[in-house]
């Protein structure tokens, strides 16, 4: 029993211990397909492969215009 509990407790600190080091931001990573994956926004990572980020980040002033114009009608987190 004894032991039952010290294994629950290990548990629980390395539950603590992984939660706490995805709180602290964001992180990429390539994964096994050769994409870029981000992750620390939701709770499985996004993914996209270097030509579609680039892509993506190419927008960002047409993305954030986008967003500033539609404030009233997005929600957010």
């Amino acid at each position: 029993m004894s032991n039952d509990k010290s294994e629950i407790e290990r548990l629980r600190a390395e539950n603590k211990a992984l939660r706490e080091k995805e709180q602290r931001g964001l992180r990429l990573q390539v994964s096994q397909k050769g994409a870029v994956s981000l992750y620390g926004l939701r709770r499985f990572p996004i993914t996209f492969y270097a030509d579609e980020w680039e892509t993506i980040l190419g927008k960002r002033d047409e993305i954030h215009s986008f967003i500033t114009e539609n404030k009233e009608q997005l929600k957010r987190k």
